[in-house]
């Protein structure tokens, strides 16, 4: 006699089959497609940088092609770590232990910051940042792009920002990664927005950050003030928080001063 197919075992004994044979795909494209993964987002973290350098000639992040991301990169940009607390380079590692580094990953083993000075909401603190240095034709330092990042209304925002060989002017700013509202604090990906902050001052002339995001249309100082987006004056204030965060004493400023110096 034909096996019964209606009955409630039969009709849940197909449903897992149908679920084992879906996770087994899933699972397995997963593991087979996460070395490219991981190349992807190493190479759109590259573009990124690029990008805030003012490196991408002709081309834009949406159509740059890949191999010309990786040579301008490799061709142009050198990697290096710097101690957050001296301000100087880490000199005790590898090329590719420092290509290794992951700062999000060592941030969640640091210790809590205080909340006084935790500004762009980042929690904690990894004690080294992956920099990236241009230099000249004749060797001379000509940009350096360093690793920004703080919480805006939804999300944390992860991005770049460049200066000129005098650390002071700004070459551009970008984030890659946010969650931030589509049309409102998510127009910090847009180029009214982002073309606003090549040629401002990170200092004034006694050396203090004066640096600001401005609530929108409100910006005053024409050489260190950046107008803020209208209808998000959260992710504005975080963006605002975050660059100062990482231009100040707590982040990159000790850098700054030691690069300028020499003592880097």
């Amino acid at each position: 006699m034909a096996k019964n197919k209606e009955t409630f075992g039969y009709t849940l004994t197909v449903a897992f089959v149908v679920c084992l044979v879906c996770a087994v795909i899933v699972s397995t494209a997963a593991v087979a497609l996460k070395p490219q993964q991981i190349i992807n987002k190493a190479l759109d973290k590259n573009n990124n940088v690029l990008a805030a350098a003012d490196l991408l000639g002709d081309y834009t992040l949406k159509n740059v092609p890949a191999d010309f991301v990786k040579t301008t990169f490799d061709d142009n940009v050198i990697v290096k770590l710097v101690n957050i607390k001296t301000g100087k380079f880490v000199t005790d590692m590898t090329d590719e232990e420092i290509e290794k580094y992951d700062q999000a990953k060592a941030a969640k083993s640091a210790e809590k910051l205080d909340k006084k000075i935790d500004i762009a909401q980042i929690k904690r603190q990894a004690d080294y940042a992956k920099i990236y240095v241009i230099n000249d034709a004749n060797g001379n330092l000509d940009k350096v792009v360093l690793p920004i990042h703080g919480y805006g209304l939804w999300s944390t925002l992860y991005g770049f920002i460049a200066l000129e060989a005098d650390l002071n002017t700004v070459i551009g700013l970008g984030f890659y990664a946010h969650a931030e509202t589509p049309g409102l604090g998510g127009e910090v990906d847009s180029d009214g927005f982002k073309d606003q902050w090549p040629g401002k001052k990170i200092f004034d002339d006694a050396g203090v950050l004066k640096i600001h995001v401005a609530k929108g249309g409100q910006a005053q100082d024409p050489m260190h003030d950046i107008d803020g987006l209208s209808g998000a004056t959260l992710t504005t204030r975080g963006v605002d928080n975050l660059v100062k965060f990482w231009l100040g004493e707590n982040g990159f400023a000790s850098f700054i001063a030691n690069l300028k110096n020499g003592e880097a």
